[in-house]
């Protein structure tokens, strides 16, 4: 019968394309009777195979037990084969696992070292915390084995015991540490236990600290560059315990980087001596310099190597670390450094934009921020289809299947190999870690590298073209919430805020800034800096629009600016926009019509009033948007347009060169709505900083007695029956259908066509009337008593509100006296430390090269800098919770290593003992729970059956006590035979107690047994009496 080889399985498998399932389904059946065959060669075959079939994801546990019986095999093949599988199938909870433990200890001493080796490489893979402590024993004496290779294998076995089982590296370390300090042993098995004491040392370096001799003499003498690189590793871990070895591995170190030409050691020297910490120490002395140049200079020429990516990443790596500490050195290879930047490889990219972050100065800010500006506008945007990882002829460079004359075929093919002069794509990550990159280099310690601050606004007005668009649509189903999280996305935001705060800090360049966000809002310019398509650097609008509106005096053109904030297609913006828009628009209008010099003429007036009907127009939509802030600042200055369409449109215009004021309500109350304190930066932590009076009592209620108060308002209010129109307009349906829309234009040709009611429209005559006067204040009230945006004086008894009021303040009483309640007045600018905040003499001479001299308005604070650690208001939500993670098939917790000590048994930490104390308490304990119910087993059982008690007692010889001798020896002369086979077995007895029972003549339980023996001796006289 002929039977499939693996190598036929395989074949099989490549011929059977498309039905690879059901050929698989047919191979395992034939395993499944092969492997039950006595036949061990027919068997071994069998699991080899399904080994392999294993591998593809069939499982395989069925067969455990067939694993074990190949493994005891004593063919050498076979039982390969069943280590191989073993290893492949066995996990830590097995079942099968406890009968191969016997096996793996047969085979670790067996005489040859090839059967030792397979027990080696199979027990890393199966082991669990019981078989570590068991298999211990006999894995250490492998240690002195005569054959390096099986020496190797232990140690690494070992590590993976200590893993597993962190006890069991406590009596293998001296082994190991012998091994490592004989000079005499192999390389390999040096190597293997270097490997081990790297992984070992970085959990606790302060063990390994006296083979520091040995491992520089390693270190020294080199020959393996491998482990030379361990070396290194471990002493960066062992130098910041023992500071003096940084002076004793300069020269070494230095030497390797010198004269190494592998590429490896070289940055594992590198970056061992920047981790170890030894450039830090080093500082101030001339070797430390010198090895810093050295670094440095070395870093530099992987970075020119052509055609090796890897090195251009790990050098850039390297120059990041040593940047912290030395940046004036990698700020003298910024050249190369740069020309990385453009490199074609994003990840090398990446890491050169982290590396020039951290060496800008003043000096190189300009350059390196124009290289990365002129990348961003120049390169386009990355799609799918230029991700190299979807192109396959980019990997390996797929050869064309086509015929030779086949030209379209082939350039299909290898269309992808087409170099091409246009910069690469830049995907949309890399964009915004370039902007904000570039934020972050500008906007450094309050702006202290930059020299210039129009060219600093110019940068961020080409900023805005690079800005990639934003998905509009987040986790949250509401338009507001995506808008929200948008707005924490986006990187225009950070480049409209960085437009705001030079505008507020630098006050010599609010000109320059409010000209620039003219620039981005008005609609002539609006397609040069935003696409076509899409929403990329919308969020920078948000800005622009709040510097337009709160600098509204330095705009150069005003009206544009107005007009393109009310434009139709603005309702679409998110709202947080519309927002800031609702408010720059009535700043502007303020700014617009706040001029009382000039002549109420008509055109003036025609101006005004179409100027107020497209406010009207615009915010009326609004007044119903579903965000609140939106709604609540749309309907408030919708009010405030139509009192000044009014107020506009009633009062008397000039006539015949005769000069007429303005209205009041547009020259004086509107723009008085936005002047005030001007507006400073103030410091994060400046709030936490204010001073708690001794006398104010947080906890204190106000009013001790408000429940009361509010109770008999409630009473009140029911008692009467107000019945009054302004609760039935906001609770009653109207009766009358709606009225037809109108436009707002219409409404106020209206308005200017009836009567003016205006209290600007009195004559001269009513003026002086009293009596008029009062007339007309009256019919204004009556008129206006329903509109809830109208503040008119009312009565004391008009609603149950006034009433409220008048509650209160008969409870406080007449001593309540307003002025007297104590304010506390915080001159933070007294109290910052910051300089005076006069400004500059911008007229005096400078230097060309000199750099321009601004003022800088410094966030306001109490009692000085503002602490950094505060920019975390909760610092117990800052801490990382932990998070439960999905075990990894191969992963092993080593957390045990790390409380283990290895300086000895009697320097155990206080865990270790207080954890060994409770485990010898609970082993006590259930040991004598045990012995209990032992006890009390056997008594049921003398109780139930007393035949077998007496019997089992028969059995047992115990020896005879001396107290019955004397009764023997008193009879006659037949009995001294009896007495001589007594003491015989009472010899042991008669120097004392008897050890193993360790009980004295009163014991209890020695009674029934003196009573057995009395019987016996009463046999024996009756005998010798006979005799």
């Amino acid at each position: 019968m002929f039977e499939k080889s693996l190598y036929d399985l395989i074949r099989g498998l490549r011929n059977h394309k498309g039905s690879e399932r059901e050929y698989i389904q047919e191979s395992l059946r034939e395993c499944r009777r092969e492997i039950k065959g006595q036949d061990m060669n027919l068997k071994a075959t069998a699991l080899l195979k399904i080994t392999y079939l294993e591998m593809f994801g069939h499982d395989m546990s069925w067969a455990s037990f067939n694993v074990l019986e190949v493994m005891s095999s004593q063919n050498y093949m076979q039982k390969r084969v069943g280590y191989l599988a073993a290893i492949q199938s066995f996990r830590p909870d097995t079942e099968v696992l406890m009968l191969a433990e016997n096996l793996l200890k047969k085979d670790l001493t067996s005489p040859t070292p090839v059967i030792i080796s397979l027990p080696l490489v199979a027990i890393p893979h199966v082991i669990n915390p019981s078989m570590a402590n068991s298999l211990l024993s006999d894995l250490l004496p492998r240690l002195t084995h005569s054959n390096p290779a099986i020496r190797k294998k232990t140690i690494v076995t070992l590590y993976r015991l200590a893993l597993v089982y962190p006890e069991t590296l406590r009596p293998a370390w001296p082994k190991i540490k012998e091994r490592l300090q004989d000079e005499n042993e192999d390389p390999s098995v040096t190597s293997a236990i270097i490997n081990v004491v790297c992984e070992l040392g970085w959990r606790r370096p302060q063990d390994f600290l006296p083979l520091a001799p040995r491992l520089f003499d390693l270190l020294v003498e080199g020959g393996n560059n491998w482990m030379a690189i361990k070396i290194i590793k471990l002493f960066a871990t062992l130098t910041p315990l023992e500071p003096r070895l940084i002076k004793k591995l300069l020269p070494p170190l230095t030497t390797i980087i010198k004269t190494t030409p592998a590429m490896s050691l070289l940055y594992e020297c590198i970056n061992g001596i920047v981790q170890g910490g030894i450039l830090d120490g080093s500082e101030g002395m001339a070797e430390g310099e010198e090895i810093a140049r050295l670094c440095v200079g070395k870093l530099r020429s992987m970075l020119v190597v052509e055609g090796d990516p890897n090195l251009k990443y790990v050098a850039l790596l390297a120059f990041q670390k040593i940047v912290v500490s030395h940046p004036h050195l990698v700020s003298l290879h910024q050249d190369v450094i740069l020309e990385c930047i453009d490199d074609a490889d994003i990840s090398i990219r990446m890491r050169a934009l982290d590396l020039a972050v951290g060496m800008v100065n003043s000096d190189n800010l300009s350059m390196i921020v124009e290289t990365l500006v002129r990348q961003l506008v120049n390169a386009p945007i990355a799609s799918l289809a230029d991700d190299t990882s979807n192109d396959r002829g980019m990997h390996g460079g797929v050869e064309p299947l086509a015929e030779s004359d086949d030209e379209d075929a082939e350039e299909s093919l290898r269309n992808r190999e087409i170099k091409s002069n246009k910069p690469p794509p830049l995907p949309e990550d890399y964009r915004i870690n370039a902007i904000r990159s570039i934020l972050d280099m500008c906007s450094r310690d309050t702006y202290a590298n930059i020299n210039d601050f129009e060219w600093y606004i110019t940068i961020l007005i080409k900023l805005i073209k690079a800005c990639p668009s934003v998905n509009t649509t987040g986790a949250d189903d509401t338009e507001i919430g995506a808008q929200l999280a948008n707005s924490h996305r986006d990187i225009s935001y950070d480049i409209g805020q960085e437009l705001q705060n030079v505008a507020v800090r630098v006050k010599s360049m609010r000109p320059e800034a409010t000209a620039a966000t003219q620039t981005v809002l008005t609609l002539d310019t609006h397609g040069q800096f935003f696409p076509a398509s899409g929403n990329g650097g919308q969020g920078v609008l948000e800005a622009c629009a709040w510097v337009c509106g709160e600098y509204a005096e330095y705009l150069t053109d005003p009206d544009a600016v107005l007009n393109s904030l009310l434009y139709s297609g603005g309702e679409h913006l998110p709202a947080n926009i519309l927002a800031i828009y609702i408010h720059a628009v009535l700043k502007i209008f303020a700014l617009v019509c706040g001029n009382q010099e000039i002549a109420w003429s008509p055109p003036r007036r025609t101006n005004l009033t179409l100027l107020m009907a497209k406010i009207v127009y615009f915010l009326e939509p609004l007044a119903a948007h579903p965000d609140l802030d939106v709604q609540e600042r749309a309907v408030e200055y919708l009010e405030v347009m139509k009192l000044a369409s009014e107020a506009a449109s009633g009062h008397i215009v000039a006539e015949d060169g005769d000069f007429a004021g303005p209205p009041l309500l547009l020259t004086q109350a509107i723009p008085a709505l936005f002047t005030g304190m001007e507006l400073n930066p103030v410091a994060a932590g400046a709030l936490q900083k204010v001073p708690l009076q001794d006398e104010l009592d947080l906890n204190a209620p106000i009013n001790e007695n408000l429940a009361n108060i509010l109770k008999q308002a409630d009473e009140d209010d029911s008692m009467e029956d107000v019945q009054d129109s302004f609760l039935q307009f906001y609770n009653e349906r109207p009766e009358s259908s709606a009225p037809t829309p109108e436009a707002a234009a219409d409404r106020l040709d209206v308005a200017a066509r009836q009567e003016a009611t205006s209290y600007q429209n009195l004559s001269d005559d009513d003026r002086l009337d009293p009596g008029a006067a009062a007339q007309k204040r009256a019919e204004r009230r009556d008129r206006n008593k329903d509109d809830p945006f109208y503040i008119g004086q009312q009565d004391d008894d008009y609603s149950a509100s006034s009433r409220l009021h008048n509650i209160i303040r008969y409870t406080n009483g007449d001593d309540l006296d307003i002025d007297s309640i104590p304010i506390m007045d915080l001159d933070l600018e007294a109290r910052s430390g910051s300089g005076s905040r006069t400004p500059l003499d911008h007229n005096r001479p400078r230097k060309a090269a000199q750099r321009k001299r601004v003022e800088i308005t410094s966030e306001e604070t109490i009692g000085g800098e503002d602490d950094k650690s505060r920019s975390i208001s909760r610092p117990d939500m800052a801490r990382s919770l932990p998070s439960r993670v999905k075990k990894s098939l191969l992963h092993i917790d080593s957390s045990g290593l790390g409380s283990l000590s290895l300086e000895g048994n009697s320097r155990y930490g206080e865990l270790d003992i207080e954890q060994r104390e409770a485990e010898e308490k609970a082993l006590r304990e259930v040991e004598r729970l045990r012995l209990e119910m032992q006890r009390a087993s056997e008594r049921i059982q003398a109780k139930e059956e007393s035949v077998v008690v007496r019997k089992k007692k028969k059995k047992a010889k115990p020896p005879v006590l001396d107290v019955e001798e004397p009764s023997v020896v008193d009879q006659g002369d037949g009995v001294v035979k009896k007495k001589k086979k007594k003491k015989k077995v009472l010899d042991g007895a008669e120097g004392g107690e008897s050890p193993s029972l360790g009980f004295g003549d009163g014991d209890a339980l020695s009674t029934p047994e003196v009573k057995k023996k009395k019987r016996r001796v009463v046999g024996l006289k009756e005998e010798g009496s006979g005799g």
